[in-house]
């Protein structure tokens, strides 16, 4: 190992280290007002803000590989002596070092290509749910419903599992189930959840809905699911839709005596 560390180190110019620092520091900087630009544009324009954020990753990603690329060529001497000298000790001894880095920035690039989540996506991965912010060159930047944001490595997501709900879209299916007793009217049950669906202002118009009726034994106990399935107009307002529906769907069943499961009204 020492050797192989003693000869790249004589393949470095040290009058490259400053100049290669200073690409570097540029790059971030770059970086960090094209994330600033992007938030901004995200922001004033809504419908085109999965572009936006897609478009900006891919420059990003490709900013920092290029600042990398300029920032080894200025350190080392890169003839075509040295490559052949040096090359193939340069990445064994690179590969031991920065094996893991070297496998998220692989990971990385696996990710732009086969797209299985884009920027934007909202996404659940290792227990966690929420927007997809930005996919850079060792992570993924995730950020949570409650405003948590969560850096993951790129190489999990070779792995792991990851369930994209919207797939680079801004509609996103929304499911909800509902328990009535097995004595109740269930027509007139599907009929008023059918209602609170198509009436609330977060419902999508221009996507398929529907709701299906399932017997179910809760606790031992047989109940009636009704499983409301409809798309909401803006993956933003999940949450606000399910919300919107649950209340209506709980004050109309109240107001037409519709009675959940025994055991549960029993509790």
């Amino acid at each position: 190992m020492e050797t192989q560390a003693s000869q790249i180190l004589q393949f470095i110019r040290p009058s490259g280290i400053f100049s290669a620092v200073l690409v570097l520091a540029v790059t971030w900087l770059l970086g960090r007002i094209l994330t600033h630009l992007t938030d901004r544009l995200a922001a004033s324009f809504g419908r085109q803000r999965l572009l936006i954020r897609q478009t900006a990753s891919l420059l990003r990603f490709g900013l920092y590989v290029l600042g990398v690329l300029v920032g080894l060529r200025l350190i080392f001497d890169v003839s075509s002596e040295v490559l052949a000298v040096v090359g193939g000790t340069i990445v064994v001894t690179v590969g031991l070092v920065l094996k893991d880095q070297a496998a998220s920035i692989l990971a990385g690039v696996t990710i732009l290509i086969e797209k299985p989540f884009r920027v934007g996506d909202r996404v659940s991965f290792g227990g966690y749910y929420g927007d997809i912010r930005s996919i850079g060159l060792r992570s993924v930047r995730l950020v949570t419903l409650d405003d948590n944001e969560v850096t993951i490595p790129n190489s999990k997501f070779l792995s792991d599992p990851v369930a994209s709900g919207n797939s680079g879209e801004f509609t996103m299916l929304v499911q909800q189930d509902f328990l009535i007793g097995f004595d109740q009217d269930v027509e007139k049950a599907k009929r008023l959840v059918e209602e609170a669906l198509t009436s609330s202002c977060y419902f999508s118009l221009s996507k398929p809905w529907t709701v299906l009726v399932n017997q179910v034994v809760v606790d031992a106990t047989v109940a009636v699911r009704l499983r409301a399935k409809a798309y909401v107009i803006d993956l933003s307002y999940e949450k606000q839709f399910e919300s919107d529906v649950a209340q209506r769907v709980l004050d109309v069943f109240r107001s037409e005596e519709i009675r959940m499961p025994f055991h549960m009204t029993n509790i």
